[in-house]
């Protein structure tokens, strides 16, 4: 039942500060080590057994306008996050709604620079469920046509996940140009984070088409012995 409290994979698997900067690191370092001389890699580069031990926490986002990013492919600790599955849902989905105009510049910032972002996040407690931190990374990727539109992402959470759907306040960011000419940093007290940013906008949502429906999901573990 989503009114019980229950454990996240991701949660179990990262838990404490110290072991979930370790995974961020690592992640960032496949990012990097795809890039082959280039700031940004593609996204054809990037090969799901690289990322193997974050996974369930990785997506595949896609600009669709800006300041907006859909989510292509998504591991299942997003679904767990949100209570049903977000593939097709705007990554916006996942941020308190008076905060999702700053979501917005910060994605802004990933496929225009393009920049590597980190957020802070924190979803409240409140009835069946907990105060849960959070820590959004995203790494610019170019399509299969060369721009930059594509984005490989990474969501840790450190606790409980309680009653769904859960939604992040945000407390911090940073912000380094992908080929690292820059680097700015925004931290926020949590006492500035306002509580009551969970109700719902009432407005349906319509998953928007892909730009290029040609293009293959990538994000996928292929077993041995079944390799195309």
């Amino acid at each position: 039942m989503q009114d019980e409290i229950n454990y996240g994979k991701a949660a179990l698997m990262h838990s404490g500060t110290r072991g979930k900067e370790k995974s961020l690191a690592a992640f960032v370092a496949y990012w990097s080590s795809m890039r082959k001389g280039h700031d940004v890699p593609r996204r054809t580069d990037i090969d799901p057994r690289g990322i193997e031990a974050l996974l369930e926490n990785a997506f595949i986002a896609e600009k669709i306008a800006p300041g907006l990013a859909r989510l292509r492919i998504a591991g299942t600790h997003l679904s767990d996050l949100m209570g049903m599955e977000v593939r097709g849902m705007p990554i916006s989905a996942l941020i308190a709604p008076e905060q999702r105009d700053e979501l917005a510049e910060l994605l802004v910032e990933v496929f225009d620079r393009p920049a590597i972002v980190k957020i802070n996040l924190v979803s409240p407690a409140g009835v069946g469920r907990r105060k849960l931190k959070g820590t959004l990374l995203l790494l610019p990727l170019r399509s299969d046509l060369g721009d930059t539109s594509r984005a490989l992402g990474c969501f840790l959470t450190d606790g409980l996940i309680g009653r769904t759907p859960r939604r992040f306040n945000i407390t911090g960011h940073s912000v380094e140009v992908a080929a690292g000419r820059k680097h700015e940093a925004v931290q926020k007290s949590e006492k500035e984070v306002p509580e009551n940013g969970f109700a719902e906008s009432g407005m349906p949502f319509q998953a928007v088409p892909p730009q290029h429906p040609s293009e293959r999901p990538y994000l996928r573990l292929v077993p041995p012995g079944e390799e195309e």
